[in-house]
């Protein structure tokens, strides 16, 4: 079954019309205790969690939707290898300049490292058994993963964004993606960044030169097309 177009900005989403679920993925970025949970990265740091937390409700409502209507479903973890190997130096020392050094021991273990507490997708979008899992060692998540080729076997053409960072992680996903062909829709209030006015000027990106890297719409409004609303 397929699906009518999203009322999305700044064009009606997809363009090329009807949702069809054999070629759409949801993709949720970084839904980790590290970056939305008490003890991780992001808390370390000192920002706001309630600003990365924003999104969870919104997505976990998108992800009943589109789990029940059969879309393709992947999730995303940032995290590096306990040697560290994988971590470029100069991401290794800002980390520890700003007091959240990567690899070092927190509340959840050691930050943004593999298998540790933090790095765990958080339980409210947790994924189910059979669902993509991928682990990206840097922000986008086609860099130095097989996200491209798991999306091009299953016939995907069309993304759906959520997650964490909006400027970060799901804006380096979303340019990457468009690069690469893909439709994108990116869910406003399943999103969110350390600096809300960050957030809102990664949204506003999105939307220049008639939706340079896709589309932006409310989750609202794809559970209304969905039927789901």
């Amino acid at each position: 079954m397929k699906f009518p177009v999203v009322g999305a900005e700044p064009y009606d989403w997809p363009y090329d019309g009807e949702i069809d679920p054999a070629r759409t993925a949801l993709i949720c970025v970084d839904w980790q205790v590290d970056f939305c949970g008490p003890g991780g990265y992001v808390d370390t740091m000192g920002y706001d969690l309630a600003l990365t937390r924003a999104g969870l409700e919104p997505t976990a409502r998108v992800l009943t939707a589109m789990r029940d209507r059969g879309f393709t479903i992947i999730h995303t973890r940032e995290g590096h290898r306990p040697d560290l190997a994988d971590c470029p130096p100069n991401k290794l020392w800002r980390s520890k300049k700003i007091g959240a050094g990567i690899g070092d021991p927190g509340p959840q273990g050691r930050i943004l490292v593999r298998g540790e507490p933090g790095w765990q997708i958080v339980p409210e979008v947790a994924p189910l058994d059979g669902e993509l899992i991928i682990d990206k060692p840097g922000k986008g998540s086609f860099y130095a993963t097989d996200l491209d080729l798991l999306l091009r076997t299953r016939g995907i053409t069309h993304l759906i964004l959520t997650g964490i960072t909006t400027d970060v992680c799901v804006h380096t996903t979303m340019r990457d993606a468009n690069d690469r062909g893909y439709e994108c829709l990116l869910l406003t209030d399943c999103t969110g960044a350390t600096d809300h006015g960050n957030h809102l000027a990664a949204l506003k990106m999105v939307t220049m030169q008639g939706g340079v890297f896709g589309a932006i719409a409310p989750s609202e409004a794809l559970l209304k097309a969905l039927g789901a609303y």
